[in-house]
């Protein structure tokens, strides 16, 4: 099966988060410059249990400065748009939006 970049990012996501989240939505849609075309990304994840938890704080400090590496695609922007946390039983949603452009 040939994986496209919405499977790249949901997989690199995965990574960033160690393992510990499930993807509980994600939405893409195109976009375009004058200079550059690519899409949108709009993902959230899911960490259940206290160590899940931890692991999604993490993901919250590294996502804006991390160096992904997708085949024919730069990630120009990452950041967090909303995050919530519940204490018992310990769960957090973190929602998150890529933008990613389209390498010659």
């Amino acid at each position: 099966m040939r994986r496209n970049a919405g499977d790249r990012v949901r997989a690199a996501l995965l990574d960033l988060a160690k393992g510990q989240a499930r993807i509980a939505s994600h939405s893409e849609r195109s976009w375009a410059s004058i200079t550059f075309a690519g899409a949108r990304h709009k993902v959230a994840l899911e960490f259940e249990g206290e160590g899940a938890v931890h692991a999604g704080e993490l993901f919250i400090a590294l996502l804006p400065d991390h160096e992904f590496a997708i085949p024919r695609q730069l990630v120009a922007d990452a950041a967090v748009t909303a995050v919530d946390h519940r204490l018992e039983p310990p769960w957090m949603q973190v929602c998150c939006e890529l933008l990613l452009l389209e390498e010659g």
